[in-house]
Parts: C-alpha cells; structure tokens; sequence
C-alpha cells in the first residue's frame, strides 16, 4: 500500500484533526451536560472543572487545526487548474464540476466546506473561554451550560456537513 503526500494531508486533515475534534465536540456535551452541583462535591466540581477546561481548549485547538489544514494546505491541492490535456482525475474540483452527476458536490458541498466550517472554531474558542472564564460557576448557571450545549451542537452540526462532504467528495475525486 502506498500513500501520498497530499493523501497523508487529506487523512491528517479529515480523519486526524476532523476525528479528534469530533471526539472533542462529544466529550464537550457529555462534560456541560453532566456537570451539575447536586451529582457531585465541591471537590469534585473543581476537578470536573479544570477536566472540561482541558477538553474545551483541544476542542478548540482541533477545530482551528481542522480548519486551518483544510483551507491552507488540502484546499490548495483540490482547487489546482489543470494544463491542456491533463488528466482531470488529478484535479479534483474541475474532475466534479466536468460531470453533471458531481457538479453539485462542488457546488453546496465545497461551498459549505469553504465557508461554514469556519463557524466551528469560533464557536469553539468561544464554549472553551467561556467555561474558563466562569469556571465553578458553571455548576450552578443552567441557562448559560443550555447556551453552550446549543452552541456546541450548532458548532458539531457545522463540522459534520463539511466533513461528510469531505468523505464524499474525496471518494470522488480523490486529492492525488
């Protein structure tokens, strides 16, 4: 089996940092979701605090990695121009846009990656400051763990669309 540069990148962007984060996003709901005063001590809040602090901030990190990987570096490769008479199978966005059938993958699925997904790490950093910022406090305030758990669920819907295209587009055309 051998791998590529661009197809290293593509599995580091989707599935390394998309799949952490994804697993970030669910421990996040899990983490405010759980976190009230009448379950635990007060001991046990402060460890639950400094435990979901941790977790918020790589979830943080790994939407903004995510992100970051997608638009600077697998984006580049996707939306290369082909030369005359190139084989379009090594260009990926004109290999969809070529085919009645894919241009629509290009045209909502690449549109939503391009643009919507960059509401994930500002929704991110946003939950993890939050919850730094209010820290025991938390235990106590159900609107604000509600506004967050919303937040997180608007932020996992707006990075699972971008990644399920992901998968989908690369299944079509392949980044060589």
């Amino acid at each position: 089996m051998e791998i590529s540069f661009k197809e290293l990148w593509t599995v580091a962007h989707g599935m390394g940092f998309g799949g952490n984060l994804f697993a970030c996003l669910r421990g996040a709901i899990a983490g405010i979701y759980s976190f009230r005063p009448e379950l635990t001590t007060h001991a046990g809040i402060k460890e639950r605090i400094t435990r979901l602090n941790i977790g918020l901030s790589l979830m943080a990190i790994m939407s903004w990695l995510t992100v970051i990987s997608g638009t600077w570096i697998v984006y580049i490769w996707y939306r290369a121009k082909p030369g005359e008479g190139a084989d379009l199978m090594e260009f990926p966005r004109y290999f969809l846009l070529s085919k009645p059938s894919t241009k629509e993958w290009h045209e909502f699925g690449m549109e939503w990656k391009e643009h919507v997904a960059w509401i994930v790490p500002f929704i991110a950093t946003s939950v993890a400051y939050s919850v730094y910022s209010v820290g025991e406090e938390l235990a106590k305030n159900d609107r604000l763990k509600k506004a967050l758990l919303w937040l997180i669920l608007i932020s996992f819907c707006c990075a699972a669309v971008p990644g399920v295209f992901g998968a989908f587009i690369n299944k079509i055309a392949a980044t060589r």
